[in-house]
């Protein structure tokens, strides 16, 4: 049993064959994922999928990216959405310093006003974090995200910065960089993490896992990422799948 903490299965890479990439996900032993919404356009997208199936969640919030574009009623909708059964945490939110598309002061404002509303409501949140790891740690502390924790989605940092966020209350998520031959820190930092604070994801259609590093990813290759995850812990793969699945459930509330 294998749950991908966070997807984006209504990216327009899977238009001619979503259908057999959710069977490919399912057969590979997939049970859960949850799927990202994180603009205006991915939000209703991600919202219909988590209606037609059964065994994917939502996750919506606005990306750090793209909080140029967010309006004082998109913070509205975001609410209104999250009393959706299927809505089991705001994200994914953060900080992006790599793409110079919105200005910092703008992300750091979005970002702030996403972490009050989770507080708010009582939702977990989904970090992005690129190359913003100290202004992320400040802002989560200043806005007492702790109250709310929430997945520090397809880690890079350091274990320093690793270790601050589990003290916040946040769970460690895991991607495709993770199988890379020369992804040395993140092997060192989920070597630390305890295991009841280990997620696992794809990211997919992005940041595809080795052997088909640079080919579309998809939700069926998690499981090379838990046979990564497997030899760093000296656990089987049954046993990180089931481990991460029900730190996933916890994380997000899933019964």
């Amino acid at each position: 049993m294998l749950f991908d903490t966070h997807t984006h299965l209504d990216s327009y890479k899977f238009d001619e064959d979503r259908e057999a990439v959710i069977a490919r996900a399912r057969a590979a032993g997939v049970e859960l994922m949850v799927n990202i919404g994180f603009d205006r356009e991915t939000i209703p997208t991600t919202m219909e999928l988590a209606e037609k199936y059964d065994f994917i969640y939502a996750a919506v919030g606005w990306h750090p990216v793209e909080s140029i574009h967010m309006k004082p009623e998109d913070l509205d909708w975001i609410e209104e959405l999250c009393k959706h059964k299927k809505v089991v945490a705001i994200g994914e939110i953060g900080l992006d310093y790599h793409w110079d598309t919105s200005p910092k002061d703008v992300q750091h404002r979005v970002f702030r006003e996403q972490i009050r509303l989770a507080r708010k409501i009582g939702k977990p949140i989904v970090i992005h974090n690129r190359d913003a790891h100290e202004d992320i740690i400040r802002i989560l502390k200043e806005e007492r995200a702790e109250e709310v924790g929430g997945v520090m989605h397809c880690f890079s940092g350091s274990w320093e910065t690793a270790k601050i966020c589990l003290d916040m209350n946040f769970y460690i998520s895991f991607g495709g960089p993770l199988t890379y031959k020369n992804a040395r820190v993140p092997k060192e930092v989920l070597e630390r993490v305890p295991m009841d604070r280990l997620l696992i994801e794809t990211d997919s259609p992005y940041l595809t896992p080795h052997p088909y590093r640079g080919k579309r990813n998809e939700s069926a290759y998690v499981s090379l990422v838990a046979e990564a995850a497997a030899e760093i812990k000296g656990k089987t793969v049954d046993e990180i799948a089931q481990i991460t699945t029900e730190n996933g459930k916890k994380c997000f509330g899933i019964v």
